[in-house]
């Protein structure tokens, strides 16, 4: 009777002090949207009740992160940039894992692999913005990182890239994504399952188009053909779906998630959104509150100079891009020549340009509105990538005038301006 009165007193206790903070983990979902989320709310904020409460919202938002994570470069060196870091361009870095976070009903997901890794660049001239999925089975090198216990772990030759979380947590992804690109990134987060359902609410739905029923067991997902709004578990099962969209695997999943992704920013970016600050600055307590932040993206300053550097970005500027790569053995493999090519534009802050399809997952709307540029329609099957030139010619040009680089045509990506269906599994 004692045991059984303390397990009450325990169960009250817990009860009383409100329900367990959880961690901010998300699987292959949309990590552009919860940053512009967070960006343009703030933007709102400004522009609707002015510099001194926006200034005031800001606090409020960042007081309810998560403790945040320290990054350090590859001597193990913290990296925390100034105020002033966002008068030229930036680079974020924001992980899925597909833990869970903790919430039994997603089942008992014992890894924290970071199944989505995406990395957003904006422009120094604040014009642009370029967002990289990289495959989740990508192989890759991962760096020395370091231990969160303390010390550090050896470096690893060939590994996908999902491991990089479970081996050494978000410092790690950075470090990996780093050595693999050349770019500093000084801004991250990690993502759980439950920020996806309550970014989706909180957005109001966004609306998607299927160009087929799509019923996934394995997520949940059963959507009918034509325009579904999507938001709560659905968004989620969306997002998380492989097999119920392309050809069952992760890249088809990254074209599905870029085709949430560029109906996310049009609808942020729209009027009705733009005009309603309250609603924004609740995406904003929302998104914070599911994500766990780098030391460096923890603070209002940072999250309202990156507001102003992304609040004039045009949509048609917003390029979602699938991180060069191909088939070999149980995984792919970067394509060296056109990753190079990618990230070379990055380093040197041009734009890209995609000329190639939207990738296995999606296809063109073919009720786009009037007057908006078609996306290019994916082949049935995709082949393996093959090497570009590996002087630059042809499709991997630069773009006469704009200083824009043309990426080869095995590329695959859209702009957030594209409007894309996605497409049902064909196995």
């Amino acid at each position: 009777m004692s045991e059984m009165h303390t397990r009450a007193q325990a169960r009250a206790q817990e009860k009383a002090a409100g329900p367990a903070v959880r961690h901010g983990r998300l699987k292959q979902q949309h990590p552009l949207s919860f940053l512009l989320k967070i960006f343009v709310a703030v933007i709102a904020v400004i522009g609707v009740t002015g510099v001194s409460l926006a200034a005031y919202a800001a606090v409020d938002v960042v007081s309810s992160v998560k403790k945040s994570v320290k990054l350090v470069d590859a001597k193990g060196n913290e990296t925390t940039p100034g105020v002033g870091a966002m008068n030229g361009a930036f680079n974020v870095l924001l992980a899925g894992s597909d833990s869970g976070g903790g919430n039994a009903a997603y089942g008992d997901r014992e890894e924290n692999l970071n199944d989505v890794t995406m990395l957003l660049h904006v422009s120094a001239d604040h014009k642009n913005a370029t967002v990289v999925s990289f495959p989740r089975d990508m192989f890759v090198s991962i760096p020395s990182c370091p231990d969160p216990k303390g010390g550090s772990f050896d470096a690893m030759s060939r590994q996908k890239i999902n491991n990089s979380l479970s081996y050494g947590g978000l410092a790690c992804t950075v470090l990996t994504v780093e050595k693999l690109t050349g770019l500093d990134i000084p801004y991250a987060g990690v993502i759980q399952f439950d920020g996806v359902i309550e970014m989706s609410n909180a957005v109001g739905g966004v609306p998607v188009c299927v160009a087929g029923d799509i019923k996934d067991p394995y997520t949940g997902l059963d959507v009918k053909a034509g325009q579904n709004v999507l938001q709560g578990s659905q968004a989620l099962a969306f997002l998380r779906t492989r097999h119920g969209v392309g050809d069952g695997s992760d890249l088809g999943r990254i074209s599905n998630q870029q085709v949430f992704l560029s109906s996310l920013v049009r609808t942020i970016k729209s009027a009705d959104v733009l005009s309603n600050p309250v609603k924004l600055y609740g995406l904003a307590k929302a998104a914070t509150s599911n994500i766990t932040l780098s030391d460096s993206l923890n603070n209002p300053t940072t999250i309202v100079s990156m507001a102003m550097a992304l609040k004039n970005i045009d949509i048609s500027k917003v390029v979602f891009v699938q991180y060069p790569n191909h088939y070999v053995d149980n995984g792919v493999a970067p394509t060296v020549d056109a990753a190079d090519q990618l990230t070379s534009a990055l380093q040197n802050d041009q734009p890209v340009v995609v000329t190639g399809d939207t990738g296995v997952g999606s296809q063109a709307d073919p009720n786009a509105p009037t007057g908006q540029a078609p996306a290019t329609q994916a082949p049935a099957t995709q082949a393996p990538a093959t090497q570009a030139p590996a002087d630059g010619s042809g499709s991997g040009s630069t773009a006469g005038g704009s200083g824009a680089v043309e990426l080869p045509s095995d590329v695959h990506g859209q702009t957030a301006a594209q409007y894309t269906c996605s497409k049902p599994f064909e196995g």
